[in-house]
């Protein structure tokens, strides 16, 4: 069970399900995120919607036997609960991302209120669920509510999202989240004139007024450049086991870097554990591992 004292991190967006053809696996970045932050001994609560129906039973029962906090889950009595259909295209998977979902209609004054109760220590979320206007005036009372830092954890998921969308999330974050595929996108998408990655990163710091920018490159490795110029980078995490797949490994990484923050560690010792157990994710099926036990060794080694 999660200490008292345990530090609470809002996590706002979606909650969903993926729809194989022989199975569903809930996800969303924020969801995923949570449920680490869960493992690890924090309190992270979500914010979210979800429908009244067959999904939203069995998605209660997954985060009550994850032991997390249900209080910022909403229901909607006229949308389902979020799903994604997956399909197998050449040997690829290809995500349909459902619109007109619960979580598009994420309610602003009842988030305002957990949000003031909840008293967090971090704000996390991303783009997706801003793609409709109640959801986005939701997040919107969520960060006007609260002085905790804010995490972006940019999600750019065709055809979902847009400029303004993403200009308005930048200016509400402090701290900002992306892969490197993504900050190219958003190099072209602002007209960045940097010469290299490192150049456009501080480019959106300056133009945005973030703390940092945290990039993740997959096997080879992450870098943080700061307002003052540092940057600090680790290299990618060796492994002996093979590489199963990649599902969910970002927000594995997203949620070692928040409790990093939290913890106070040093940002290399912060990029070189997230490092690790985003690896250690691409040894499983899925983003989520089927034990608790896969925590054990991190939660030992690192003293939490």
């Amino acid at each position: 069970m999660t200490s008292i004292q345990a530090e609470t991190i809002l996590l706002f967006g979606e909650v969903l399900a993926d729809i194989f053809e022989d199975r569903k696996v809930f996800g969303g970045a924020p969801f995923n995120v949570a449920r680490h932050l869960q493992a690890f001994g924090l309190h992270p609560v979500l914010i979210s919607r979800i429908g009244n129906d067959e999904l939203r039973r069995e998605l209660l029962a997954v985060i009550k036997d994850a032991g997390m906090d249900d209080c910022g889950i909403q229901l909607d009595a006229s949308h389902p609960t979020g799903q994604v259909m997956v399909h197998m295209e050449e040997g690829k998977h290809r995500f349909d991302i459902l619109p007109e979902q619960a979580y598009d209609y994420i309610h602003a004054g009842i988030t305002h209120m957990i949000t003031l109760a909840m008293r967090p220590q971090l704000i996390y979320f991303g783009t997706l669920a801003q793609r409709s206007t109640k959801s986005a005036q939701a997040l919107g009372a969520l960060i006007r509510s609260s002085n905790a830092p804010r995490l972006l954890d940019i999600n750019l998921r065709e055809p979902w999202y847009d400029a303004p969308t993403i200009e308005r999330s930048l200016r509400r974050a402090n701290l900002l989240k992306l892969n490197w595929e993504e900050l190219d996108m958003l190099a072209s998408l602002f007209r960045l004139s940097g010469k290299n990655p490192a150049q456009n990163a501080d480019a959106l710091i300056k133009c945005f007024g973030l703390d940092s920018v945290l990039v993740t490159c997959g096997e080879q490795g992450a870098w943080q450049l700061d307002n003052e110029g540092k940057i600090e980078s680790v290299k990618g995490s060796a492994s002996s086991q093979p590489l199963v797949d990649t599902v969910g490994a970002g927000d594995g990484f997203a949620s070692v870097y928040i409790l990093g923050l939290l913890r106070g560690w040093p940002v290399t010792l912060i990029l070189s554990r997230a490092n690790a157990f985003a690896a250690a994710l691409c040894e499983i099926r899925g983003a989520i591992p089927d034990s608790p036990d896969f925590y054990e060794p991190f939660i030992k080694d690192w003293n939490i």
